[in-house]
């Protein structure tokens, strides 16, 4: 396996853990009743996430570009995919260690209001003790109040979706270029179809509802237990949606070979 692979599945990884990690935050907010705060500390987080995300598109493309043998590129496609999950799974596991940290980041920067004293505290003796203070696993009965619990389903069903299309809008549009290599740049450009029908049931049905389900906890009109089971269901449905978009990768390259023929 190449260098470049390597990397690709190290990068994945990173961004999968992190978008992950993003389901928590507002429950950080919510407890800490400081919602902005724990967003713009945590956007730190997702700047890592962009440039990770910067790096990976282009490294994989190149070794597409150099590769031949559409079997082995499927392969290397569905194992990116997997890897995805896999980080959505470890990643859901250390959402009750992360929101404790990020917990007392919030307060902290709330109190010092100092970006640079955070991040060294953060890597002092302290800052390091508290942080191995703060590693906790998920609660089984969380998982076992969900079959008891009235989720959202719509919001859930959407959210499977969003995530199976943006992992498949990063891949298809590369390996729609295999498998009509003429058409390679107008395939990759594509993605922003896929990634655009994403984006809008994220920016319409998602987020819109989540920001009032925040703001009712807040005004007491909902419970935090009912709000974390919630982003618990959320984290399951990123997984499930993750694992999905294996099954639509071939057909979604061939609909973007299609609409690149159009064009």
């Amino acid at each position: 396996m190449s260098v470049q692979i390597i990397l690709v599945f190290v990068l994945n990884f990173i961004i999968s853990i992190i978008g992950t990690l993003a389901y928590s935050v507002r429950l950080v907010g919510v407890r800490t009743g400081k919602i902005a705060v724990s967003f713009a500390l945590f956007n730190i987080l997702m700047l890592v996430s962009r440039i990770a995300i910067t790096f990976q598109v282009p490294i994989l493309t190149k070794y597409v570009e150099k590769t031949s043998g559409g079997g082995d590129l499927l392969t290397i496609f569905n194992a990116i995919i997997i890897i995805s999950g896999v980080a959505t799974v470890f990643g859901a596991l250390l959402i009750p260690t992360f929101q404790r940290i990020l917990c007392k980041g919030v307060e902290s920067f709330s109190a010092d209001r100092s970006l640079s004293k955070l991040i060294l505290h953060s890597f002092s003796k302290a800052g390091i003790r508290y942080m191995k203070e703060c590693v906790s696993v998920p609660s089984r009965e969380n998982v076992r109040h969900l079959t008891h619990t009235k989720l959202p389903k719509k919001i859930i069903a959407c959210n499977l979706a969003a995530v199976a299309l943006l992992t498949v809008g990063s891949l298809a549009p590369i390996y729609a270029g295999v498998i009509e290599p003429d058409l390679r740049a107008t395939c990759i450009t594509l993605a922003s179809i896929v990634n655009g029908i994403a984006t809008i049931l994220m920016t319409v049905f998602i987020d819109p509802q989540l920001s009032i389900m925040t703001d009712d906890v807040i005004d007491g009109k909902c419970t935090e237990e009912e709000f974390r089971l919630c982003v618990v269901g959320l984290v399951g449905s990123k997984t499930l949606g993750t694992f999905a978009s294996i099954v639509l990768l071939i057909p979604f390259s061939y609909l973007i070979v299609i609409a690149a023929n159009i064009i």
